[in-house]
């Protein structure tokens, strides 16, 4: 059934090639994605009420949390798939997909049986009050309790990005993101649902998602077997110890968000409107830096199980190359482009102010962002998980809180976008380096010194028999 040829791909041709192929392609699912929110909020404020906007973008710090936990599991499966198939271990791919499949619907049926109970909580922990807090309330108790879909949705599009498959792993995000842009206005306005119907049809989109992300990895590979207990038992430990890390590495990013969200929140509504309103652009315009991560990771993995060390530093290399020509590129258009992005969100002096500064200088400081997933991807695949949590939590509370606190008592509302920029810059290098230290010798422990594998060969295939 299986019709598609089944190799370890990125062990040969050109890495660049590699590289920019994952990454244009995962970008466009990832983008499908991005562009909906963005839209969410067109509508949302089309709707002319501020409290709105204000509900959406605290409900979906608080649904970043749920997805943090799916990323970290769908890094899991793509790093486990992509090593057994640079060693050529079909079996071993399909067991680890499995595994992490059903570790995903796990957790995404106890996440919101434990966060929905406790949702005005959490609400009020991140600053949403009062009728806002409602809003926001409302709409989570209708998408929370999705989280399992979607993640079963990005487990099997990091699975089908393992095989090499990059046009597969972008078709199901398009097809969600086409879901929703279809059914949005018609829920929000056509229905009169107005915020509930902007999450009712993300329901949609991401039930559409996961349908065909599962459909195509059992189609093309039959990428995922019937769940044994004792396989997954098994298979737990090894994914935990890329899925925990990374985990913990992706919940930093909103725990940044909200330090920089309170941080805005001292120069008013306006000033949270205009970080809002970056926060939906960003991953649009910079989706292809975002991901960079997951793009990348499959090519580490299969060079590195294949024992292609020097293929994995060129990658490396490779990856940072492609980083900085497509930054410059779409910070250019974005210069030109403020004033029109600014009279797409009706921004007023603040806001406005906000928008211009980011749409100038600030964009560029998206390659720092960048280099630190390269060097993620590279700990997360050649077997030290824990260094992308270690730099990910410094980069989002050392490298964010001081900087962001010491530029806004200068420049105001301003400064807190230039101090967070400028922190990145910082722990930008510091990731290079470790990345580069991890690359030239993965079986050292750069921070130690100690060998941790006495054979190459021997930590990429290892024993999986039953115990």
């Amino acid at each position: 059934m299986a019709h598609h040829d089944i190799r370890a791909s990125f062990t040969q041709g050109s890495l660049l090639r590699h590289v920019s192929v994952m990454s244009f392609t995962s970008s466009i699912g990832l983008m499908a994605i991005f562009a909906v929110d963005l839209l969410d909020i067109v509508f949302i404020s089309m709707l002319g009420r501020d409290e709105l906007a204000a509900a959406a973008g605290y409900a979906s710090t608080v649904m970043f949390f749920a997805s943090a936990v799916n990323i970290g599991l769908s890094i899991a499966a793509g790093a486990l798939v992509a090593k057994a198939m640079g060693a050529d271990n079909e079996v071993d791919a399909r067991e680890y997909a499995t595994s992490v499949a059903v570790l995903s619907v796990l957790v995404g049926i106890i996440l919101p049986i434990l966060a929905l109970p406790n949702i005005e909580f959490l609400l009020g922990l991140i600053g949403a009050t009062g009728a806002v807090a409602d809003l926001a309330r409302n709409y989570l108790w209708i998408i929370l309790p999705t989280t399992m879909v979607s993640g079963l949705a990005m487990v099997a599009v990091a699975v089908l990005r393992s095989y090499g498959d990059a046009r597969g792993a972008m078709y199901p995000a398009l097809l969600g993101g086409g879901v929703n842009a279809v059914l949005d206005p018609l829920l929000i306005f056509t229905l009169g649902m107005g915020l509930n119907g902007a999450a009712f049809a993300t329901v949609a989109a991401r039930l559409a998602t996961m349908v065909m992300a599962m459909g195509l990895a059992v189609l093309r590979y039959q990428a995922f077997a019937v769940p044994r207990p004792q396989c997954v038992a098994r298979d737990f430990r090894e994914a935990a110890e890329i899925a925990v890390p990374a985990v913990l590495g992706t919940v930093a990013t909103p725990v940044g968000a909200a330090i920089v969200t309170r941080e805005m929140a001292k120069y008013g509504h306006d000033a949270v409107a205009g970080m809002a309103v970056i926060n939906r652009m960003v991953p649009v315009v910079f989706s292809v830096v975002l991901a960079l991560s997951g793009a990348i990771g499959p090519i580490f993995g299969q060079n590195f199980g294949a024992g292609r060390l020097d293929r994995v530093e060129q990658t490396f290399f490779e990856g940072l190359r492609f980083l900085a020509i497509y930054v410059l590129v779409m910070s250019a258009l974005l210069f030109v482009l403020r004033a029109p992005i600014a009279g797409l969100f009706d921004a007023n002096d603040m806001m406005r102010s906000l928008l211009y500064l980011y749409c100038g200088p600030l964009a560029l400081a998206s390659f720092f962002n960048g280099a630190i997933f390269v060097a993620n991807a590279s700990f997360n695949n050649l077997g030290h998980p824990g260094y992308s949590t270690g730099v990910n939590w410094a980069r989002q509370t050392v490298g964010t809180l001081p900087f962001a606190l010491a530029f806004g008592a200068i420049w105001g509302a301003h400064g807190v976008l230039i101090g967070q920029a400028v922190g990145g810059a910082v722990f930008a290098a510091v990731a290079i380096w470790l990345g580069l230290r991890v690359i030239q010798a993965p079986c050292r422990d750069p921070l130690k010194g100690q060998f941790t594998c006495p054979d190459m060969r021997m930590q990429v295939v290892s024993n999986r028999s039953y115990r």
